[in-house]
């Protein structure tokens, strides 16, 4: 199910100085995990993955995502403590066209003299705020036993 990434989301994709990672599996279930400024948000509201290499580990990865429906994840988190984790899985990959050389000029304006293998389209299945004290909310609320001792034994003085 394709869901809406929030305007929140979305800026911290188009932030430059946000940390951004894609994990993908191969068909042995062994993870792959890459970084870096190859993300974009379509105007659709899918993730844009850039892959420069035709061998990379994350593209042959990424193409039994899109044949055997397995998904990927990806990781943002921003300078003020945001991270979310988004789920989604790849339904396209645009290896010419309009949508193509847009991103081919981009890279090799940003990059240099870089090729481009292909535009990914990651439709988001699932968003998970992992922000450490949302997590730590939704923790004390469903496991309120599970604190440090320290944490009960606090007095007020």
């Amino acid at each position: 199910m394709n869901i809406q990434l929030s305007e929140e989301l979305i800026s911290l994709f188009n932030d430059a100085t946000a940390f951004k990672a894609l994990a993908t599996i191969d068909g042995e279930s062994t993870p792959n995990v890459v970084t870096g400024r190859l993300f974009r948000i379509s105007e659709e509201g899918n993730i844009l993955y850039l892959e420069h290499l035709e061998s990379s580990r994350t593209n042959h990865n990424l193409v039994g995502a899109l044949w055997f429906e397995r998904q990927v994840s990806i990781a943002v988190q921003g300078r003020r403590g945001e991270n979310y984790q988004i789920k989604g899985r790849p339904v396209k990959v645009h290896i010419t066209g309009t949508l193509f050389q847009k991103y081919y000029i981009e890279s090799r304006a940003i990059l240099g003299e870089v090729d481009l293998s292909g535009v990914w389209v990651i439709e988001p299945t699932e968003v998970i705020d992992e922000s450490p004290l949302k997590r730590q909310a939704e923790e004390e609320q469903a496991r309120p036993f599970f604190r440090h001792l320290d944490r009960f034994c606090k007095s007020d003085n």
